[in-house]
């Protein structure tokens, strides 16, 4: 061998221990939520090809079907933090603890946010500074009822269990702020928001008294809104995707009707397995009027249906997903704990009151 030779790199591969340690280093530095999707896509064109593109068409066809919302939460959420609005809105919920708890529960049962389209929004008041417990009350109230959504559940389900899923949004809100209020006492809950969404929100611009409404003219204000839309929006789309992706294929292996079937005959029981069942067979707020109006015609009772819908709006899959992602673990199983407690409570009132005939 040469002399020029022995001073060569070695350029055959070495696939020892050192070599697999540094691709997984360097995996690492991949963005998790992609990784994710694209693993699961690449399993379904393995073991099941015939399930990957109706489960790509259905995520898509699902981001399609909540981009306008979403894309008003995120830009308002931007609103809020680049204006100081957001410290306008915190200021309302600061007052005395119970009483900011009932109105932000009875403002979110009115408000037009789905359980995904209310996040950004979410984030936005609490890196502000509102305190966890109203905003939990708004969180879980909002995606239940709004007043589009009480018109066509109304229409195709009667007015008097639009009525009570109104109540149930203000109870659900209500339980949850105050349960959040009893474990803020006890110390616990500080701090609730990750480390990756902590910087959205009013925390980016200087403190002001009073909000700057028209803010486009000033540079770094609109530098703050372009920041925080393009944040916000980067963090839900990725993880809505995968959302939705992974909703598409429990939809696909675990029917609905097939489920409503088996809470028909299960008679009482049919309200706790409805806010279980609730998650994973539940669209959104307006596709779960049909399916509950289905689920009712084949013999599950209204106060079940009634489970299944504020279970279902609550913790579906791509919100419980982005819950996740945004908060630390301590909040996000009060969040489960609550939606699904709540709506078994709504559900024994509701059949409470059917029975009494009040």
């Amino acid at each position: 061998m040469t002399d020029y030779q022995s001073t060569q790199p070695r350029t055959t591969p070495y696939f020892g221990y050192s070599r697999i340690k540094e691709i997984l280093g360097r995996a690492r530095e991949f963005d998790r939520v992609v990784l994710a999707f694209f693993a699961i896509l690449a399993a379904l064109a393995i073991w099941t090809p015939a399930a990957l593109w109706p489960s790509v068409r259905f995520t898509a066809q699902s981001l399609l079907e909540i981009a306008p919302f979403l894309l008003i939460s995120i830009l308002l959420a931007a609103y809020l933090g680049a204006s100081g609005a957001d410290r306008l809105i915190g200021a309302a919920f600061r007052g005395k603890a119970r009483q900011a708890v009932m109105l932000a529960a009875i403002v979110g049962a009115f408000s037009p946010f789905c359980s995904c389209g209310v996040i950004p929004l979410i984030a936005a008041l609490l890196a502000s500074g509102v305190p966890l417990a109203p905003v939990m009350a708004f969180w879980l109230a909002s995606p239940i009822m709004d007043p589009e959504m009480f018109i066509l559940v109304a229409a195709t389900l009667g007015i008097e269990f639009a009525l009570v899923k109104t109540a149930a949004a203000v109870a659900l809100g209500a339980l949850g702020g105050m349960a959040v209020l009893m474990l803020e006492r006890a110390g616990h809950l500080d701090a609730p928001l990750k480390i990756a969404v902590s910087g959205c929100g009013g925390n980016a611009v200087t403190a002001t008294e009073r909000p700057v409404w028209s803010f486009f003219g000033d540079p770094d204000r609109r530098s703050v809104f372009g920041r925080e839309a393009w944040r916000n929006g980067l963090f839900l789309t990725r993880w809505l995707t995968l959302a939705f992706l992974l909703e598409a294929l429990m939809l696909r292996w675990v029917p609905a009707d097939q489920l409503g079937a088996w809470l028909a005959d299960l008679g009482t029981f049919s309200i706790l397995a409805a806010a279980v069942v609730g998650v994973p067979a539940y669209l959104n707020g307006y596709a779960a009027i049909p399916t509950t109006d289905a689920l009712m015609q084949l013999g599950l009772s209204a106060p079940a249906g009634l489970t299944f819908m504020v279970a279902g709006g609550v913790t579906s899959i791509p919100a419980a997903v982005a819950v996740h992602a945004m908060v630390k673990p301590r909040v996000f199983g009060l969040y489960v704990l609550v939606a699904l407690t709540g709506s078994c409570l709504v559900g024994f009132a509701y059949l409470a009151y059917k029975l009494t005939g009040l």
